[in-house]
């Protein structure tokens, strides 16, 4: 087989036509005609404007502006978002189908996109109407780049331990301190930097602001070199003497975990949806080279680990779109059940694409192809946005509450309880 134009990317009909192939009907069936609708039109745009740009991003690290505009054009960076902002007001399953769906064809692109929307959720839900006004437009339609500044050099999951302080002047905040690992931070117009107004206080003395990137002070760092996502820049950000108003603030001073954890639902969601997204297009592109290989009648040892990704990619589908549904339905949802969708999707992600650069053995390593781009890309997904592992430390505090709750049911229940039914054990013997 040529290695010549081994990815599927460069032709749109083709791109489109095997991505609805891989369509499940179970999960179309729990769809809405508008998130179908949302489907169809991100699927479309990044067939033409996204993933035939993919492999040349990846190869050269130049920024997925482009790519990004692109998706801006149709109002896709909105989504969730109400028309008074410039948004479409659509559902977080909508907003989680895109992101799959861009993250299919270009990871870094979805990256790029999703921090639009974690650096505008936070004014919106937090900030006044005026400065809702003033930023989130801009955001939603491209214009300018949005960060989101928490990850510290000595403090990246342990808010409470956030060095960089916002100390009260007159009229509002001095912010002094830098932040590391911060995607778009080197380009960024919009940042929600997270600060320490008292110390003493651990979390509780954590505030948020909007500021503004051109303001004096604030100084983005050199881009960092990286494993995958080259399209998507990551830096540091330093903040010297920077003046920050006090109507910049993000609810009241002590509030910033609150609008952390607020806003880290959306986040999760965009990281799951990469995960499945990512998984999906290694499937794709394992699929379009063996059919290249093999014809229509691949050999029975792909088939069964095809058989395998599609079925473990349908799983995360249906879970990313499960949770999704229940923030839309109650606008709530317990650490541990987003940790599952988080670990579980970006876990996903990853190791689907080594699956698959298993199953095409040389042909996997060959950057023409995309797979070890997916591999690549999708490690970073199980660390950004709470590492895996601390998802795993929720979901098993979580079991812990459920079971110390459990013991705690009326005595009238007692009998089901474990150490009763071990003494009842004890008694039959």
């Amino acid at each position: 087989m040529s290695v010549e134009r081994l990815d599927i990317d460069g032709d749109s009909k083709a791109y489109l036509a095997l991505h609805e192939l891989l369509d499940e009907p179970v999960v179309d069936a729990g769809l809405s005609g508008r998130e179908l609708e949302v489907r169809a039109l991100t699927r479309d745009v990044v067939s033409r404007e996204v993933a035939p740009r993919a492999h040349d991003i990846d190869r050269t690290h130049a920024f997925v502006h482009d790519s990004v505009q692109a998706l801006a054009r149709t109002g896709l960076l909105g989504l969730i978002f109400p028309a008074s902002l410039g948004g479409t007001g659509d559902t977080n399953v909508a907003y989680a189908i895109a992101v799959e769906e861009i993250t299919a064809g270009c990871a870094a692109t979805s990256l790029v996109f999703m921090t639009q929307t974690h650096a505008a959720y936070p004014i919106m839900i937090a900030g006044s109407d005026d400065l809702a006004r003033r930023y989130v437009p801009g955001l939603l339609d491209g214009s300018v780049y949005g960060a989101l500044g928490i990850t510290e050099p000595n403090a990246g999951s342990d808010v409470s331990s956030l060095r960089t302080t916002a100390r009260p002047v007159e009229s509002g905040y001095q912010l002094n301190g830098s932040k590391t690992f911060i995607t778009t931070g080197d380009r960024a117009g919009v940042v929600i930097c997270f600060a320490t107004t008292d110390k003493t206080l651990g979390r509780r003395g954590v505030s948020a602001f909007v500021v503004d990137g051109g303001w004096d002070g604030v100084r983005p760092g050199k881009p960092f070199d990286k494993m995958g996502m080259h399209g998507s820049s990551t830096a540091e950000l330093f903040f010297d003497d920077v003046r920050v108003p006090a109507d910049h603030r993000l609810g009241a001073e002590g509030e910033g975990w609150r609008v952390v954890m607020r806003s880290v639902v959306k986040s999760r969601i965009s990281a799951a949806a990469q995960g499945v997204g990512l998984a999906r297009s290694a499937y794709a592109r394992t699929l379009a080279a063996l059919t290249r290989m093999h014809g229509t009648r691949l050999p029975d040892e792909h088939l069964f680990a095809l058989a395998d990704l599609r079925g473990r990619i349908l799983q995360g589908r249906l879970l990313l779109h499960a949770v999704a549904r229940q923030v839309d339905a109650i606008g709530d949802i317990s650490t541990g059940q987003i940790g599952m969708m988080k670990q579980a999707c970006t876990d996903l992600g990853f190791t689907a694409a080594v699956e698959a650069t298993r199953i095409l053995g040389p042909y996997g390593d060959l950057a023409t192809l995309g797979v070890e781009r997916c591999l690549r890309d999708a490690k970073v997904t199980q660390i950004y946005d709470g590492t895996n592992e601390i998802q795993r430390i929720l979901i098993g505090r979580e079991i812990t509450r459920a079971m110390e709750d459990w013991h705690k049911r009326p005595a009238r229940q007692g009998r089901d309880r474990p150490d009763v039914m071990a003494r009842n054990r004890q008694t039959v013997r």
